[in-house]
């Protein structure tokens, strides 16, 4: 999402030469409270635009407490109150750990990770971290996107390479020392291609045109119409259009495409080998900008398309990484991502020298019912 509409009223775009760290997941972050805080450890907070969990996790990994809501939107409803909604959950997490943050008795945790969605840019990602530095719930603050916590989600360290490929699509990478390779994800405009909300796109696409005779024949047509009990694919597009049918409902149309791919239609085919080629590309692009094309790497692989395990999806996207990027590990983590961006959250204490080493990490991912 662009900064345009990212702001609150009244506020001034924050000073480029404070928090020089923004953007690093592991990085030192913005200075927040004072004072003996309630629990020595972090608040890790995973924002999607469709929900979002915290986690309250002591230094040596134990979990204290949890909470889910909503999607995390600041571009639609401020900064401020994006932050409120997330203070909701922060004070149930704690109240299920039996603490009542309302008393003002200092910060909660020593640090906050917050891995959020819409936080593409390094100002919304300056804008968001300093907003929450403020609430003083923590000693310091790091917030980065949200791809970087399905990355930590996936690797026993925080090295590697992630591509989520959901609703949209993004990719990261990040080395120990903090470095990171990443591309803007504000959509056509920065060049992405591909998710969910791309795909059903193109397959609205080919299926009209083939209908109108702009275009090539392709089973997508009758696949479409069916899928929505109506007439042709011509009419969905028009039901989107009056609102008849929620175009969110679009995203649909993903498992239809896989459908039509694997009985063979060529235009299916196509869109199928595209989405693998972008997915490949993210990857390899960004294991070269971090010089770990020839060394071995993992590649995190994530979001609902990839989750799905769509075998002609697969097949393409690992032939592809085999070619470009033979040394790189590719595997799908359903792990909560939340669990990552707690994992960021130790690896930050352990730098410190303030625990968040390998056994608390272990205690973390067994409290999760996961491993590395």
């Amino acid at each position: 999402m662009g900064v345009t509409t990212f702001m609150t009223a009244g506020q001034s775009d924050p000073d480029p030469g404070q928090d020089e760290e923004v953007g690093n997941p592991i990085g030192a972050g913005t200075v927040g409270a004072v004072g003996a805080e309630l629990v020595a450890g972090v608040l890790a907070i995973d924002a999607g635009n469709s929900k979002t969990d915290v986690a309250l996790v002591t230094a040596t990994g134990s979990v204290l407490g949890r909470a889910r809501g909503g999607g995390f939107r600041p571009y639609e409803v401020s900064v401020d109150a994006s932050i409120d909604q997330l203070a909701q959950l922060v004070a149930a997490a704690a109240a299920e750990a039996g603490l009542d943050i309302r008393g003002g008795q200092g910060p909660l945790v020593t640090h906050v990770s917050a891995c959020l969605a819409n936080a593409d840019l390094p100002v919304e990602e300056r804008i968001l971290q300093q907003a929450i530095a403020a609430r003083g719930w923590s000693r310091t603050t790091v917030v980065a996107n949200d791809t970087f916590a399905l990355l930590r989600a996936g690797t026993d360290a925080p090295r590697g390479v992630a591509v989520v490929c959901g609703a949209g699509i993004n990719c990261v990478g990040l080395l120990p020392d903090g470095r990171t390779a990443r591309f803007p994800a504000l959509g056509q405009i920065t060049g992405d291609w591909g998710g969910g909300g791309g795909i059903s796109l193109e397959v609205m696409w080919a299926s009209t045109r083939a209908e109108d005779g702009r275009g090539a024949p392709t089973a997508l047509a009758v696949a479409v119409a069916e899928h929505f009990g109506l007439v042709s694919a011509s009419a969905v597009a028009e039901a989107v259009h009056l609102g008849e049918i929620a175009d969110g409902r679009l995203h649909e149309l993903v498992p239809v495409l896989f459908r039509c791919a694997e009985e063979g239609d060529r235009l299916a085919v196509e869109l199928v080998e595209r989405q693998a080629e972008e997915i490949a590309t993210l990857a390899t692009v960004a294991l070269r900008r971090l010089d770990l094309l020839d060394a071995p790497a993992d590649v995190v692989l994530g979001g609902g398309v990839l989750a799905a395990r769509q075998p002609l999806l697969m097949d393409a996207v690992l032939g592809r990484l085999a070619r470009s990027a033979p040394l790189a590990t590719p595997q799908v983590v359903t792990t909560p991502p939340v669990v990552g961006a707690a994992l960021l959250g130790l690896d930050h204490l352990a730098a410190a020298e303030l625990g968040g080493g390998p056994a608390a990490q272990q205690r973390l991912r067994a409290a999760f019912g996961v491993t590395a």
